[in-house]
């Protein structure tokens, strides 16, 4: 005791830590942790506290533990993770001083395998999330290796009775990982590829079928245009309308639900101090695909992000043949918080698949997906963890506020920026506000780590895999939220990519009704009359609007004195109603696209909204792109190339200083950049 009482009051360089607080953080036991049950890290009675061992073994200054010691105190994470972050204690220190603190021995899995029979029969997923894995049965004792012994007791009652009893040994939790996907890596991908239920899974759908029935209909139409035109053309006409009529109406809707929200929130006095949050650690997935200089970029947009590094867990999910990405990533200085996971080859190759597999190593209660461009504001995450904390429990998910940082590349980078504006700002905050379905964007998704869990994830099979976990999310009763939080990412601002991207969001769209709609009734009762139609309108409206908006442009024959066939079973009267429905619509547009621009960001880009009525054209070459592919690839995703109309040298986040902007060389001490397994810090 005499040594230890000499090595508290031993000065830090930076900072001297007194005897007395010091031992008062070593005893607290800390507050509870947001989300996760049972993660208290108080030391039984008569066993010692992990800083205090630290200590002992002079593996840790004063200075640097009381500092860990308090952010430990506010923060969801353990001491471990808080030290090796900063650099304050090395790894083998650590790994010595929890089987001192515990009383256990360290095993080394890399050199002596778990039992394979073992893993199967508690379940592979089961030990990732746990950071264990059934190492050895001795003696008709099973021994657990585990990187979380704090949990073991809370672990040991959980498993099945007939394999115990169970003794705890130690392990680095990379080891237990690479332990892991040594011996049951293709049962983990396979899982991965089919976590959702079949029948609300792409992966059950009958292409041969698919592509006779769109056939069939195409040929029919084609037939009736040519047997019976204006009956024909009288349907099609007729199911335009309505359509637009419900699109453009629930637009207008949810334009005036935000803008009247907008209002009450200016008038409202100021919301009263809220205490302080305990933060809890948030995982990050940003998958990557042929990718050959996103890493320096990378890291330095995500380097503004100002949470705290030792909360923050940022997964870079490649696929195990992209050798352009993992090139790139093998010569990058990635800090501790920024990891690499190689994602197992398979039959297909898509961002859900390799969403689900990741997902098994992630560390933290709230899940985040980024895009490999993204360029998140500094504050974003508080500002997502704040919003979790606020809201109740049947938020499951919250989507931030997407846009652009090249709207003045050219005109087609104009137009993006204002659809997306109008997009994030006006119809989704609105329809979110109304109680209907969400259909999620593909970046900046923030989820409750258990409902994404209880979904089963992301369809792997899906190329629009957010709006389908969107109706998903709202089918278990969950609900999604915007929150204020923006992230700038590259405007697609060539004609081809436009077109091909377009394509693969609608075909996902058609994909996703599809498969939604197999039991109408059923889909029926778990959403409500409300929100059914409003998948409807959103989904299936916005499909019909892209493939038969030349029905829609025919009309403009009609000013100019050319015969068109709707003047066989219409008025000329009636033709200009019609003629000023779609003026009607077209000023409803502008009007939502110009209050979406409004603000001094995106100002200068308001001359330029009107001329959105040649934009949008491209979109009914997507559309029926996205067709033919339904039809013959339905799979196959379309890559969009990131990076091409790249200013990073220029731009900086609104609100970041130079000081949040790290250098790579800086960021970390080098070591290897890419693993099979995640290297996630130990516990304490």
């Amino acid at each position: 005791m005499k040594q230890t009482a000499q090595l508290r009051l031993v000065p830090h360089p930076e900072r001297e830590a007194p005897a007395a607080a010091l031992s008062d953080l070593l005893k607290a036991p800390g507050g509870p942790r947001i989300g996760t049950p049972d993660r208290s890290t108080a030391p039984r009675p008569g066993r010692s506290p992990l800083g205090q061992i630290l200590l002992e073994m002079g593996a840790v200054s004063p200075g640097d533990l009381l500092k860990a010691l308090a952010l430990r105190n506010r923060q969801d994470v353990r001491l471990g993770d808080i030290l090796l972050t900063h650099d304050w204690v090395t790894e083998a220190d650590l790994m010595a001083a929890l089987a001192r603190q515990w009383n256990a021995a360290v095993v080394d899995l890399l050199a002596q395998r778990p039992d394979p029979r073992m893993i199967d029969a508690l379940g592979p997923e089961l030990c990732l999330r746990e950071a264990m894995v059934p190492w050895r049965r001795i003696g008709g004792t099973t021994i657990i290796a585990t990187a979380r012994p704090e949990h073991f007791a809370r672990l040991r009652d959980s498993l099945p009775a007939e394999f115990g009893p169970y003794k705890m040994v130690l392990a680095p939790e990379r080891d237990v990982h690479q332990s892991l996907l040594a011996r049951r890596q293709t049962a983990l991908i396979r899982r991965a590829e089919a976590k959702v239920a079949p029948d609300q899974s792409c992966r059950t759908r009958n292409e041969q079928t698919a592509g006779r029935i769109a056939f069939g209909l195409i040929a029919a139409t084609a037939l009736g245009l040519w047997m019976a035109p204006i009956v024909v053309f009288a349907l099609l006409f007729t199911w335009v309308m309505v359509t637009l009529i419900a699109t453009v109406g629930l637009k207008f809707l949810a334009w005036l639900t935000e803008m009247r929200a907008q209002s009450r929130l200016r008038r409202a006095p100021p919301a009263p101090a809220t205490a302080a949050l305990r933060l809890p650690i948030v995982s990050i997935m940003v998958p990557l695909f042929k990718e050959r200089d996103i890493a320096e970029r990378l890291v330095s947009r995500l380097g503004r992000l100002n949470y705290p590094r030792e909360l923050l867990d940022i997964l870079l999910v490649v696929e195990e043949d992209d050798h352009t990405t993992r090139d790139a990533l093998a010569g990058a200085r990635l800090p501790r918080w920024m990891r690499v996971v190689t994602v197992p080859d398979g039959p297909i190759k898509t961002k859900p698949r390799a969403l689900n597999y990741a997902l098994n190593f992630c560390r933290g209660s709230v899940i985040g997906v980024y895009d490999a461009e993204d360029m998140p504001e500094p504050e974003q995450l508080h500002i997502m963890v704040r919003h979790f904390a606020d809201a109740g429990p049947e938020v499951a998910c919250l989507q931030g506020i997407l846009d652009y940082y090249n709207p003045r590349t050219n005109w087609l980078a104009r137009c993006f920026t204002i659809e997306y504006a109008a997009w994030f700002r006006a119809m989704l905050p609105g329809i979110a506000r109304m109680g209907l379905v969400v259909p999620l964007g593909g970046t900046t998704l923030f989820f409750r780590r258990e409902a994404l869990e209880e979904l089963g994830g992301w369809d792997a099979h899906n190329v629009t895999e957010d709006a389908d976990l969107g109706i998903r999310l709202a089918r278990r009763g969950y609900r999604t939220e915007l929150f204020a939080g923006v992230t700038r990412e590259e405007a697609n601002c060539r004609t081809l990519p436009w077109v091909k991207q377009r394509s693969r969001w609608l075909k996902g769209y058609a994909m996703t009704w599809a498969v939604h709609m197999r039991n109408p009734a059923r889909l029926w009762r778990e959403l409500g009359p409300k929100r059914f139609w409003g998948v409807q309108v959103l989904i299936f409206g916005a499909l019909s609007q892209y493939l038969l908006a030349p029905v829609l442009w025919s009309l403009w024959l009609i000013p100019f004195g050319i015969w068109h066939p709707i003047e066989a079973i219409m008025s000329r009267e009636l033709e200009y109603v019609l003629l000023g429905t779609c003026v009607l619509t077209e000023l409803v547009n502008i009007t939502v696209g110009l209050w979406a621009v409004r603000g001094r960001e995106h100002r200068h880009l308001m001359p330029w909204v009107p001329t959105l009525h040649f934009y949008f054209p491209l979109g009914a070459l997507a559309g029926w792109k996205a067709i033919y592919e339904v039809i013959v690839k339905p799979f196959y995703w379309d890559k969009t190339a990131h990076g091409v109309f790249d200013a990073l040298h220029t731009i900086a986040a609104p609100g970041a200083s130079s000081d949040l902007v790290p250098a790579i060389a800086a960021a970390a001490p080098a070591r290897p950049a890419e693993i099979r397994t995640p290297r996630a810090p130990l516990i304490d």
